[in-house]
Parts: structure tokens; C-alpha cells; sequence
């Protein structure tokens, strides 16, 4: 029978891979099968925790793919979009079953997830981030990253939705912080260019390209995705234009062709 530490081994190890999935290699099938596994392992065991954690982690393992999607170009099938939310929804009948603890922050933020991002809906995605905000908010045993994405989301509803520019700054320092407190590098130039995009919203565009020519830098060190790595120089190259800033040298004039505004953040690479 499946121990906890074998479950929390094959979890660990498909969190990494996943990472490297969704920011550099945009190749899940290491994640999947290591997650699949942790799920396997976990419905032998009578640890309820364990199989909600892993249909959480297999839950932002279908986000990571429909986002890709996105990112790509390509259109994201209502299936894709069902079996995500089913699996955010069945981690958290387990939590609900479990009594509701702080963990169930991350189906919550799940369910946000699939609402905002896929449905274009943030009347509905808000309620769920907002109850996952509360649960992370002062939960020092939160993992920093769901913490850091829970205020990234946040944010973007006041940078885009509720026109609040300097709330949607603080939200996304917060995330940044978090990010950086993380030390994860493939992680940190999507929270600059986030922080960025809310800088110039807020008026600061001075302090919004030293972000982002921060970001293209720590872009490409970082080998994130060629998607992943235009987004950030698309938004130095458009933010230099509006201030006729001198470019700089390593930044092509031109990125994708997406303009910065809420179409756009619904989709924002996490």
C-alpha cells in the first residue's frame, strides 16, 4: 500500500516538472504521469488530503495546457475546459469533506481560474478568488507561489475590471515579492511584467520599464517559452513607444500582435 511519503515524493516531483512544462519546455507529458501516478497512489490510502492535493496539482497541470494553448494561438475545446474545472471541483468536495482548511485555497483559486481565464467571466471567477484570498491572506504555511498567484489575480481584477490602478499595484507587488521570495526564475518575469503593466496604469511608466526591460532580461536568462519571453517584449517595446523612451539595445521593436488591456489579461501568462 502507498504511503504518505510516497504520495508527497511523486507530488513534489510533478510540481517541478510541471513548472518546467508551463514555463520552458511547454512538454507535460513528465508532469501528467507523475501526477496520475500521485492520484493512483493516493486512492489506495485513506489520506483524503493526499488525493485532494494531487487533483489539485493535475487541475493547474490542464490549466498550464489550456493556457499554452492560448498562448499559441490556438482555441481551447469546451472538453479541455470541463475537464478542468471537474478536477478543481472534485479536489474540493474533498476539502469540503476534510472541513474546508486553509489548503482548499487552491481549488477555490482553480475554480477563479477557469472562470476568468477560460470563460472571460470575472463576475463569477471573483468569489472564488475571493474566498481563496482570505484563506492565503496571513498563512505563512500557504506555498508562496499559490499566495503569489492568488494577489496576481486579484490584481489584475482591479488593474482591468475594477479600474482601481493603485490597488492593482499593491496586490502585484505582493505577488512579485512573493515570487522573488521563491527564488524560482522562471517565475519572476511574468510577476514584472504583471507589476508593470499596473505601474503605467498607476502613472509610473518610468518605474514600469525598468520592470520590464528587468523581465526580458531575466526572460531569456531564464530559457522561459518564446511566447512567454515576446509577452514581456511586447510590453517594453509598447510601454517605450507611449514615453518615447530610447529602446533597449537587445529588444526587438516589435512582438506579438496583442495589445495590452483585458482581452488580453484573461489570458495572462501566469
Amino acid at each position: 500500500m502507498a504511503t504518505e511519503q510516497d504520495v508527497r515524493t511523486l507530488l513534489v516531483a510533478g510540481d517541478e516538472a510541471l513548472a518546467d512544462a508551463a514555463f520552458r519546455t511547454g512538454d507535460f507529458g513528465k508532469a501528467r504521469e507523475l501526477l496520475e501516478a500521485a492520484l493512483a497512489e493516493a486512492a489506495q490510502g485513506a489520506d483524503m488530503t493526499e488525493q485532494a492535493s494531487a487533483l489539485d496539482a493535475l487541475g493547474m497541470l490542464a490549466h498550464y495546457e489550456n493556457i499554452t494553448k492560448l498562448m499559441g494561438g490556438s482555441a481551447v475545446s469546451e472538453a479541455d475546459i470541463n475537464a478542468e474545472e471537474r478536477l478543481f471541483r472534485q479536489a474540493l468536495a474533498c476539502w469540503q469533506q476534510l472541513g474546508e482548511p486553509a489548503e482548499s485555497a487552491q481549488s477555490l483559486f482553480g475554480l477563479g481560474l477557469v472562470y476568468q481565464v477560460l470563460h472571460s467571466d470575472w463576475t463569477t471567477a471573483m468569489p472564488y478568488y475571493w474566498q481563496a484570498l482570505g484563506l492565503v491572506t496571513g498563512q505563512q504555511a500557504a506555498e508562496p507561489y499559490l499566495r503569489s498567484e492568488v494577489h496576481r489575480h486579484v490584481g489584475f481584477y482591479f488593474l482591468v475590471e475594477a479600474s482601481q490602478p493603485a490597488e492593482a499595484v499593491r496586490h502585484l507587488q505582493i505577488s512579485l515579492d512573493l515570487r522573488e521570495e521563491l527564488a524560482d526564475p522562471r517565475r519572476i518575469p511574468s510577476g514584472l511584467v504583471a507589476l508593470a503593466e499596473a505601474q503605467l496604469e498607476a502613472g509610473d511608466r518610468d518605474g514600469a520599464i525598468e520592470l520590464l526591460r528587468r523581465a526580458v532580461t531575466q526572460a531569456r536568462e531564464a530559457g522561459l517559452l518564446p511566447e512567454r519571453i515576446k509577452d514581456a517584449e511586447r510590453a517594453l517595446a509598447e510601454a517605450e513607444a507611449d514615453t518615447g523612451a530610447a529602446p533597449a539595445s537587445d529588444v526587438p521593436p516589435d512582438g506579438p500582435e496583442t495589445k495590452s488591456g483585458e482581452a488580453e489579461a484573461d489570458a495572462k501568462p501566469e
